[in-house]
């Protein structure tokens, strides 16, 4: 009983300290933290699999199924969310006006055979 009042007690304890300190994370730094957050959370996948060798029973073994289950949505997302992210901070290169200029001028003229249609073929009502 003893043992259970302090786990539970460390339990609450590291709760109130998690609350306190993401509170605290601006706005900018929520969405990378959490995501490198997310993707350590592969030592649960790993502590699953290793576990699994060891557990006995057929709830065990469902707990932690459901467990390295979540796990690796939650690492998958992890690298989603930081890909995702990452790639938001990439340089474009501005579009040459030249190219612009040449799409926007041709927009609508394409031959439909293609700009290498059959030999002979020629405009829409054109003799040959």
């Amino acid at each position: 009983m003893d043992r259970l009042v302090t786990d539970l007690a460390v339990l609450v304890l590291a709760g109130f300290v998690g609350y306190t300190v993401i509170s605290k994370v601006p706005n900018t730094l929520h969405t990378p933290l959490m995501s490198g957050t997310n993707a350590i959370h592969g030592v649960v996948v790993l502590g699953g699999l290793l576990l699994m060798a060891e557990s006995s029973g057929w709830f065990e073994k469902l707990l932690l199924v459901i467990a390295v289950a979540f796990g690796t949505i939650n690492v998958v997302g992890g690298f989603l969310v930081t890909d995702r992210m990452l790639e938001m901070f990439k340089q474009r290169e501005p579009p040459k006006m030249g190219e612009d200029a040449s799409k926007a001028a041709g927009a609508g003229t394409a031959d439909p055979a293609g700009a290498d249609g059959p030999a002979g073929a020629g405009e829409a009502g054109e003799a040959r």
